[in-house]
């Protein structure tokens, strides 16, 4: 019996663990030497290393590996987890979850990329980045390769799309900010961008780490010793951030309504993965109480053809965490806007997300329940055309 127990179920949001050499055979001599080893220096106590090598051991040790294969959500994560960044591990890792479908996203090599000097170089690396991701997702048709795309620059960015469509993209990420911090994702700069995707059937997704907003560092003078970080480090994320994980995606999603990409291009769709899904339903409310509060006076509102919580509706989904109440986000926003998501092999996902899923949704319908963890998906990644088909045929 696999952890899925028989349900049909797709992830819309898992990562691989980069290795120190994760990017190496993608780049060229100048780029290898200018962003250097992933976990060279920022790991002195070469931690993360040993971890590697640890979880490497598996692969010529039959106990070991039997050992990690016996309950794969709840043993160890991160870099330890089963499949975290070899392939062949992590094909068996989704034998055993029984999941249909995974999206699966870049974690550290994110942040490598990022030490480039240029925007040439920046570019450059992203594509290196995706080759390396297409590759470890080739290993199995249920590992959806999400291609990185940096909109800093529309044609360039539009150049690193292409070059992802041609690896096999099934999704694409990009930071939830305004793009290079100089314009709205709503400039007609934009346009041929979310063409080619609507062209291509490809959704975006807005995920935490790039462009995430954080507490500004001006409440941190609190008179207190800094707080240690969600996983007792000093990187990632404090309460404080927490609380702020919402704000891009919201800026960024009322930027494509107001500025109408999602009239100009109706096809197209999105994820907001990771950054929770409590505040959706009220978000919608708030945009629609925007709307009728400035239509009188606003043109852009006044083009609309249909209402702001309309566009979000139909163009997207959104990721709860473990411990959220999903049952009642549902309730209160719909059946049809939320995902099923494990983060493997982060430990985000928690050791069992489905049980803490399932404890809020006990009155919730099998229709609502298929919705979250399969439909909802397919229909992110449009596949649900059949059963388009199927209801326009009755």
């Amino acid at each position: 019996m696999t952890y899925a127990k028989g349900r049909i179920i797709n992830d819309a949001d898992a990562h691989t663990m980069e290795t120190n050499e994760w990017l190496a055979p993608y780049l060229d001599g100048e780029l290898l030497e200018q962003l250097g080893e992933l976990y060279g220096t920022p790991d002195p106590g070469k931690r993360i290393l040993g971890i590697i090598d640890t979880a490497r051991q598996r692969k010529v040790d039959v106990a070991k590996d039997a050992e990690a294969r016996e309950n794969i959500i709840a043993g160890t994560k991160g870099w330890g987890g089963y499949g975290a960044f070899d392939k062949e591990e992590r094909v068996r890792a989704l034998d055993w979850l029984g999941f249909n479908s995974q999206l699966v996203f870049p974690t550290f090599g994110l942040g490598l990329v990022k030490r480039a000097r240029n925007e040439d170089s920046l570019y450059r690396a992203v594509h290196a980045l995706n080759q390396a991701q297409a590759d470890f997702c080739k290993a199995d048709p249920r590992m959806i390769f999400v291609a990185f795309t940096p909109l800093d620059n529309p044609q360039k960015a539009l150049a690193i799309l292409e070059q992802a469509i041609e690896l096999g993209a099934g999704a694409v990420m990009f930071a939830a900010n305004a793009p290079g911090g100089k314009a709205s994702p709503g400039h007609p700069d934009f346009d041929p961008f979310w063409q080619k995707l609507t062209d291509h059937d490809l959704p975006f997704m807005l995920h935490i780490g790039p462009g995430t907003m954080k507490q500004p560092v001006e409440y941190h003078n609190n008179g207190k010793p800094r707080a240690p970080d969600l996983h007792g480090g000093g990187e990632n994320l404090r309460f404080g951030d927490y609380l702020t994980l919402w704000y891009a995606p919201q800026m960024f999603l009322t930027a494509m309504v107001y500025d109408g990409v999602f009239m100009r291009h109706p096809k197209l769709r999105g994820a907001v993965l990771e950054a929770g899904a409590g505040w959706v339903p009220d978000f919608l409310r708030q945009l629609d109480h925007g709307h009728r509060s400035f239509k009188k006076t606003d043109p852009n509102l006044q083009a609309m053809d249909i209402l702001p919580s309309e566009y979000i509706r139909r163009a997207m989904k959104f990721s709860p965490f473990p411990d959220e109440n999903v049952g009642l986000m549902m309730r209160d926003g719909g059946a049809d806007l939320f995902l099923f998501t494990s983060d493997y092999p982060h430990p985000e996902g928690t050791r069992d997300p489905i049980g803490k899923f399932e404890k809020t949704m006990g009155d919730m319908d099998e229709e609502a329940k298929d919705r979250f963890y399969r439909r909802n998906y397919e229909q992110l990644m449009g596949w649900d055309v059949a059963e388009k088909v199927a209801v326009a045929a009755e």
